[in-house]
């Protein structure tokens, strides 16, 4: 009797590392069920982001405001539907400007015609924001897949869980610990913003409304550097159409300059300059900046594999969207 149970209790082990082993996201994940998917994926962007290199920054922040809501199950893609009457997280104030949706659709549907209902939306994403990257010369990361598709996706989620540009210390360690990130993740996944544009709507605060009173001008923002946006760029503190480089002169190529940037409190968020108010993260900071290019790419690849894996829906969970926009009928 002592032995049978002894021998129940190793098959459940087993059973139970077999189960949760097949829960977990793999590398080639769709090997034996669409072995030509991560080909395809690669083969179009590379093809295509040369023709909008700013693609690669899009898709990267469309990536990182997945992941931050329900994990990364592609929720950031549905659409609002009338049956529901649901506003999905499209509808959030971070979001309104997310770009790249009509990529990521293009793409699904070269998949779904190799394989039909075999790979997720979610996947994709996490795929095509690597890819995307290494063709603008950018790092290499691993993207372990088999993520599955959420099916809920809602607005009020989106405001509270995604970090606004406006951000302080506090609030960016408190969105990132909530997410298993720690400070090394947040100056590193921060890094991102190397590449890409934003809106001035996003920080034309800082330059012309700081304390809540019209006129007045965050003093942690390099002077000089304000008043050249101000001058030249964001001209009225309603300019809700202007697009301002995030990495100004290297905005185009996945580097350092960012940080040594923000050492010279010229990052243009208040979310940037947050970095630098705590003597860990400033510390770390200035590590990469004294260190080669090759480090950098080496712990942000390490930072978005972590990040990649934020709540993942796995095995029997969600489902795999047949249009990524939509859940399945």
């Amino acid at each position: 009797m002592a032995s049978f149970g002894y021998l129940s209790i190793l098959v459940l082990c087993i059973l139970g590392f077999v189960s949760s082993g097949h829960a977990q996201l793999q590398l080639n994940f769709y090997a034996k069920s669409c072995p030509n998917a991560e080909k395809i994926i690669k083969d179009f962007v590379q093809k295509q982001v040369p023709k909008a290199p700013n693609t690669a920054a899009a898709i990267l922040r469309m990536h990182f405001h997945d992941c931050f809501v329900r994990g990364c199950d592609g929720s950031v893609l549905l659409n609002f539907t009338s049956s529901t009457g649901n506003q999905t997280e499209k509808q959030a104030n971070p979001n309104l400007t997310l770009r790249g949706f009509s990529f990521i659709d293009a793409v699904k549907r070269l998949v779904e015609a190799e394989c039909p209902g075999v790979v997720s939306c979610a996947d994709i994403i996490a795929l095509v924001a690597r890819d995307a990257v290494v063709v603008t010369g950018g790092p290499f990361w691993n993207v372990p897949t088999g993520r599955r598709d959420g099916r809920i996706s809602n607005v009020s989620e989106a405001n509270a869980d995604i970090p606004a540009p406006t951000s302080n210390f506090t609030r960016l360690q408190q969105s990132f610990a909530k997410k298993g990130l720690d400070l090394n993740d947040l100056v590193l996944l921060s890094g991102a913003h190397t590449i890409g544009v934003s809106h001035c709507s996003s920080f034309s605060e800082r330059l012309y409304n700081f304390t809540g009173t019209l006129g007045t001008q965050d003093p942690s923002l390099d002077s000089e550097y304000a008043d050249n946006l101000k001058s030249r760029k964001c001209k009225s503190i309603n300019d809700n159409t202007t697009i301002v480089e995030m990495d100004p002169g290297s905005f185009k190529t996945f580097d350092l300059s960012y940080y040594k940037l923000l050492l010279k409190r010229r990052g243009l968020f208040q979310s940037d300059a947050a970095l630098t108010k705590r003597t860990t993260t400033k510390s770390f900071i200035e590590h990469l900046v004294e260190g080669s290019l090759k480090e950098f790419y080496s712990e942000f690849a390490k930072a978005m594999e972590k990040m990649g894996r934020v709540e993942v829906k796995t095995g029997s969970a969600g489902e795999i969207r047949k249009q990524c926009a939509f859940v399945n009928s």
